[in-house]
């Protein structure tokens, strides 16, 4: 009754199953689909909005939240009792099976992400997508400045940190293995505006910087979680080892 009351609906979307396959799985593995990325995440885009009721009633069940920005054209799936922008918090408690842990770095670097967006918003330095130029230069500067950190020192380390953010659709960035850190010109999407809350960032601001990084805090540190896979290859099923 159900792959019948599916098949219906589809038809009337003029989609198959295997087009309404591929994009709910492609959505569950990567977390996000941002419709400028890359023309793969053009077409799943274009195809979840003739289709978007259905992914919404077949993974409401699951305790999936999705949120669909149409101005900047992004959908993020979260999972159960995560904190959605615009949507009321999920009563029912969860443990978090959905998620994947961010490393420290990745925190960090997303932290200050979404300072330098906030600032250039500020400023009125947003392209027509709602995104803010950053160099790599200026990103190490926000990460001394707010937490006493700094990027890896290896370059390797450096564009695996990028790749990792860009995975999450936080940024995007033009380069190869035969640039340098400092050639490479970040692009922030507007996405790192609903991937942060406002009361992480305000505690970020607020935070003595010392004592948030003392050995005294980790499991703070180790509090922020993300939904998406830590490499392509694995997906937001996968067991935790």
């Amino acid at each position: 009754m159900i792959e019948q009351a599916l098949e219906e609906a589809l038809a009337q979307s003029k989609l198959t199953r295997s087009e309404f396959s591929e994009l709910l799985v492609r959505l569950l593995d990567y977390g996000v689909i941002c419709r400028d990325e890359s023309n793969i995440e053009t077409v799943l885009y274009d195809r979840f909005q003739r289709c978007e009721q259905i992914v919404r009633e077949w993974i409401a069940p699951l305790g999936l939240r999705l949120q669909h920005d149409s101005r900047f054209q992004f959908i993020r799936v979260y999972p159960p009792g995560s904190e959605v922008p615009g949507m009321p918090d999920q009563e029912e408690p969860h443990h978090g099976g959905f998620r994947a842990r961010l490393s420290q770095q990745e925190v960090a670097a997303i932290l200050v992400l979404r300072v330098e967006y906030d600032k250039s918003l500020r400023e009125g330095q947003v392209d027509d997508h709602g995104c803010v130029a950053l160099t790599l230069e200026a990103l190490e500067l926000g990460l001394r400045n707010l937490l006493k950190m700094s990027l890896p020192d290896k370059l390797a380390e450096r564009k695996l940190l990028l790749k990792k953010l860009r995975q999450l659709r936080l940024i995007q960035f033009n380069g190869d293995d035969s640039e340098t850190a400092a050639e490479i010109l970040l692009r922030v999407r507007p996405t790192i505006a609903q991937f942060v809350s406002e009361s992480a960032l305000a505690q970020l601001l607020e935070t003595d910087v010392p004592q948030a990084q003392s050995d005294d805090s980790p499991q703070e540190q180790s509090e922020v979680e993300r939904i998406t896979p830590t490499s392509e290859d694995h997906s937001l099923f996968a067991e935790s080892h």
